[in-house]
């Protein structure tokens, strides 16, 4: 009974030891999130009403740029995915990684290459592991992106748009990342971010119109070729910088829930033992107990006998 009890209660100082250290893991998380959101919150307006100001310049000049124009018959395309460079974030890394997955047999059943570029060594890994072809990749930041990441992300993405398919250019460029719904929910989505669909964006503008709302008209210096080459590798920049920031945020999220689920755990895994623990050391009195009464009771007998 006694290396019972010893065993038990190894291992509650054993969950004990965890359960702190989940529990710190949760509170950094919880601090780190706050701070995420608020990056999201400040770079989404500006991701949006970049966006906005990107597609007015397209839909107002008859310019055929080459970033805002879909190609006759689309070949290659380019797959950005957004992962994180740690794990202990419950499904975070594996759902959008099966979200790159499905938009990738998606991709090649219309008929096209895809060129993957991949942020963080969860997704690295996944790929190194299968060994497939990964034409850039950064680790290191994904806690904590800034700016100057999404623009050396960006660079590669937008030279092989910006280069012909037979010099080993892409036709389009898709992004894979997890969107920051609220503290509870993340999802993983994919978009498309070149070439810009005018089409949505159009009707988004027709709508206010019906309202009243004057739409603005453009005058373009020197051309709206040259306002787009300015505009639109700010655009790619932007998206990819929020795409970052959401990625983030949903990472502390689920890294913070799965530590809060783990703590718990831990909570009633030290409760069980400890009734197991209690019920082992009651058990042990009783012995103690039985074996005073019964060396007391054939005491007893052996002392009449003897008279």
């Amino acid at each position: 009974m006694g290396a019972t009890l010893r065993v038990y209660k190894r291992r509650i100082r054993s969950v004990t030891a965890t359960k702190k250290i989940t529990k710190a893991m949760e509170m950094i998380a919880a601090s780190r999130v706050v701070k995420a959101q608020r990056q999201v919150a400040a770079s989404t307006p500006y991701a949006s009403e970049l966006t906005r100001a990107v597609t007015a310049v397209a839909t107002g000049s008859n310019t055929q740029h080459p970033l805002t124009t879909e190609a006759e018959r689309p070949t290659r395309a380019a797959l950005l995915l957004i992962t994180s460079d740690r794990g202990l974030a419950g499904g975070y890394s594996s759902n959008v990684i099966k979200a790159a997955e499905l938009l990738t047999e998606r991709l090649r059943a219309e008929g096209k290459e895809v060129d993957a570029y991949i942020v963080g060594r969860k997704g690295v890994s996944y790929y190194a592991f299968r060994e497939r072809a990964v034409q850039e990749s950064w680790t290191g930041f994904t806690d904590s992106p800034t700016y100057a990441d999404a623009k050396a992300i960006a660079a590669p993405l937008i030279a092989a748009v910006q280069k012909d398919t037979a010099e080993g250019g892409v036709d389009e460029l898709h992004i894979v990342f997890t969107e920051f719904v609220s503290m509870m929910t993340q999802t993983a989505l994919d978009d498309r971010l070149l070439p810009l669909s005018l089409g949505t964006a159009a009707g988004e503008q027709d709508e206010p119109a019906k309202g009243g709302e004057i739409l603005p008209l453009f005058e373009f210096e020197p051309s709206a070729e040259d306002v787009l080459d300015a505009l639109l590798p700010r655009y790619v920049e932007s998206r990819i910088y929020n795409a970052l920031l959401q990625a983030a945020a949903s990472k502390h999220a689920a890294t913070r829930r799965a530590m809060k689920s783990a703590t718990d755990n831990a909570e009633e895994l030290i409760k069980s033992l400890s009734r197991l623990a209690n019920a082992a050391r009651q058990a042990e009195i009783t012995q103690e107990i039985s074996e005073i009464v019964g060396g007391a009771s054939a005491l007893a007998d052996a002392t009449a006998g003897s008279d």
